[in-house]
């Protein structure tokens, strides 16, 4: 299926934009006519830039406020319109987006309409420009894709047509599969834009709030199987109006677009990409920096289990039962930060093929004979993410360790990874744990921290095994620190063992514990222990959660959690607490 995209949707001016889709993979374009009216380029230019990036101008857009109107505003609109097909004819566009009037609309006749969108279609006829008739989700008197395609219709001129926008049928909650009711060859285009579920005016939430297939709450597969089965055969184009998207890096985000369209593809069944499944578990987690001597000395008051060192590069292993973590001294001049994680996967091959097929960039890991090869990519984020199968032979790689469960039980495995997004690049990385992992993504939460609302949405297989936690900080603050949390069957245990060896806990204030005393009316017993060893704990109708923290190291720290029952959270209530505990952290620290 051939790709495009709108020019609207990118940050930059038009050459940077067309260099960008063009190095992310579009076949086409939509070119926006205030990116043409600013670029100091001819159309003549673009046009011969177009063809040396191998791109196509699959549409120029929009022409604005045409039907419904008097004879004498509708000469003006003639006139408009003539400058622009000439224009076109220049730039070697063929279709131009017409959509429905919203602003000079004053004759509600579809009549009326219908003759005036004929007589702009003849205007563009010896011009060779067909025209795609688009209802607005806001038109004055056309705002349903029903209307306009009968107007079309009643307009019975060769060269007119109708488009289709995800966007202004689905906000409107119109049945999208009357679609299959239009002649696929009168679709002469297609838009594609998820959104947010919001209660907002149309307008405001069309021009701000758009978002790329995949990351919102449209059903953008059931819409393009409609379109699909009318018979379309046109470019599947985005069209994303989005306030973060025009101030991102050009190149990067014309990237996370094009993953989008292939996510979508797959899902609705135009392009098959690989199906290695849902990751099994996490099979590791990688921290990396110049000194991580402070991590060392944690893992092991914590109760890991020392495996050893890596035979050929300066790595060291440290395992709690299924809980591994990787220290990588390989980054020299940077503090401890959590670099990456393994995933087990039915088929690593398969999974790669996925990932590259879908634009993650493959991260090259230098392997000596006789060692694993490991297939990795890199996270919208830096994270690398390694793909191996559940026999995978790394471990025995490590050598002069001990070999055994360690304190913290043969139970003990990664019960989630949070991973901290700045703000502008939350919905590229939402997007890559579902497209490229298969990842489902639940409902977002607001945390309020010191330094403003932490928004966090869970990535997770629908089992729990793996559970990916994205925290986006506030724009104005540093981002938060990341962290891997462990679930083991003890915890009280494991802190009351690791506090008698000495090991510093993230200190929780006293009025946390007032709190919870009046929350959930624990036993005296219960609460004195808690606050004791600095424990944090929630409850729900499932089950309950208990857990602890340590200190931050660098741009990292280690969370000890035990689920009892079904619980299945992550104690968002505590979640401000640690917050501020942290703060506090830094400013003494």
């Amino acid at each position: 299926m051939r790709t495009s995209i709108a020019t609207v949707c990118l940050s930059g001016g038009l050459v940077e934009k067309l260099h960008a889709c063009a190095a992310a993979g579009f076949d086409g374009v939509e070119i926006m006519d205030a990116d043409l009216v600013a670029a100091y380029e001819s159309p003549e230019e673009v046009r011969a830039l177009c063809d040396r990036l191998g791109l196509g101008i699959d549409l120029f857009q929009p022409f604005r406020d045409v039907e419904g109107v008097d004879e004498a505003t509708f000469a003006d609109t003639l006139r408009r319109a003539e400058a622009k097909l000439a224009l076109m004819q220049r730039l070697g566009a063929d279709t131009v987006l017409v959509c429905s009037n919203a602003g000079t609309a004053t004759v509600d006749d579809d009549a009326v309409a219908a003759d005036q969108l004929g007589r702009l279609a003849d205007l563009a006829a010896p011009y060779g420009v067909r025209i795609a008739y688009e209802a607005l989700a806001w038109g004055r008197y056309v705002a349903d894709y029903r209307h306009a395609w009968r107007l079309v219709q009643a307009a019975d001129r060769p060269n007119l047509g109708t488009c289709l926008d995800s966007f202004h049928i689905l906000s409107r909650g119109d049945d999208p599969s009357a679609i299959r009711e239009i002649d696929g060859r009168k679709i002469y285009f297609l838009q594609l834009a998820d959104a947010p579920a919001l209660d907002m005016d149309l307008l405001s939430w069309s021009r701000h709030h758009r978002l790329f297939p995949g990351e919102g709450d449209f059903d953008l597969v059931g819409f393009l199987g409609h379109v699909l089965a009318a018979g379309y055969v046109g470019p599947l184009s985005l069209e994303v109006f989005n306030d973060t998207f025009r101030q991102t890096d050009v190149v990067r985000t014309a990237a996370h677009a094009r993953r989008s369209l292939a996510w979508l593809s797959d899902r609705a069944g135009s392009e098959v990409l690989a199906h290695p499944g849902a990751p099994e578990a996490v099979d590791f987690v990688e921290l990396a920096g110049a000194d991580l001597a402070e991590l060392d000395e944690t893992l092991d008051l914590l109760g890991f289990t020392f495996r050893g060192r890596h035979r050929s590069k300066p790595v060291r292993l440290w395992s709690a039962g299924d809980a591994h973590v990787v220290l990588n001294e390989q980054f020299r001049a940077e503090a401890p930060h959590l670099a990456g994680l393994g995933v087990v996967v039915d088929d690593a091959g398969e999974a790669a093929a996925r990932a590259a097929a879908l634009g993650a960039p493959p991260v090259f890991r230098r392997t000596f004979a006789g060692e694993q090869v490991l297939r990795v990519v890199a996270a919208p984020d830096g994270t690398e993410i390694s793909f191996g199968g559940a026999g995978s032979s790394w471990r025995d790689e490590f050598t002069g360790g001990a070999d055994r469960p360690g304190a913290l039980g043969a139970g003990a495995v990664v019960d989630h990874v949070n991973l901290a997004q700045p703000w502008q690049d939350f919905d590229e990385a939402v997007l890559f744990w579902t497209s490229v992992l298969g990842l489902s993504s639940g409902a977002s939460t607001e945390v309020p921290g010191p330094a403003g609302l932490v928004r966090s949405q869970v990535m997770r297989t629908d089992d729990g095994t793996v559970r990916i936690p994205l925290n986006m900080a506030p724009p104005t603050s540093p981002l938060p620190a990341q962290h891997v949390a462990v679930r083991c069957g003890d915890v009280v245990g494991v802190a009351r063992r690791a506090r008698e060896r000495g090991l510093r806990f993230l200190p929780v204030p006293a009025n946390y514990y007032d709190d919870l005393d009046a929350r959930f009316g624990l036993p005296a017993a219960v609460l004195a222990e808690l606050r004791e060893l600095d424990l944090l704990y929630d409850r729900d109708a499932d089950g309950e959660f208990v857990h602890f923290y340590t200190p931050t190291i660098g741009g990292v720290f280690l969370e000890l959690v035990e689920r009892r029952g079904a619980y299945d959270g992550y104690g968002a209530p505590n979640a401000a607490v640690r917050l501020a505990a942290q703060r506090a952290q830094r400013a003494v620290g």
